[in-house]
């Protein structure tokens, strides 16, 4: 099964904007190479389709998922208890460190799971509880 994205480039671990379409084990692979890194950013969609757009910014055991709909439209999925709601944890977001609150933070494994239950369901609202931003 194919899908469209971009990512951060592990050998400089700045993102690369330009999308490649691939199967859905390039994709994994790429993402297991960020984790070896301790971070990343990924943009995922699926191929002939230019909306939803899943991504997946992590650092370490931390991650933020976020779904855009369309051009005017993004949410939020709702984090998963692994960080208290009051703290913060800072993820990569294209190139910038960006902070969320443990509101919105995931463990990494879980939003990985969620990314590759979207590129295999299909589904243009993966399960959680999304806030719209």
């Amino acid at each position: 099964m194919s899908v469209v994205w971009a990512a951060t480039s592990p050998e400089s671990g700045l993102f690369h904007p330009v999308e490649r379409r691939s199967e859905v084990e390039d994709l994994s692979g790429r993402f297991n190479d960020l984790r070896s890194r301790g971070q990343g950013y990924v943009e995922v969609r699926l191929p002939n389709r230019e909306f939803p757009v899943l991504t997946l910014a992590f650092r370490d055991d931390h991650a933020v998922v976020h779904l855009m709909s369309n051009t005017e439209r993004m949410s939020l999925l709702m984090g998963d208890g692994t960080v208290p709601s009051g703290a913060e944890v800072e993820v990569p977001i294209i190139d910038d460190l960006t902070a969320f609150t443990g509101n919105f933070v995931l463990d990494t494994h879980r939003a990985w799971n969620l990314v590759h239950d979207f590129t295999q369901t299909r589904s243009a609202r993966p399960r959680g509880e999304w806030c719209e931003l």
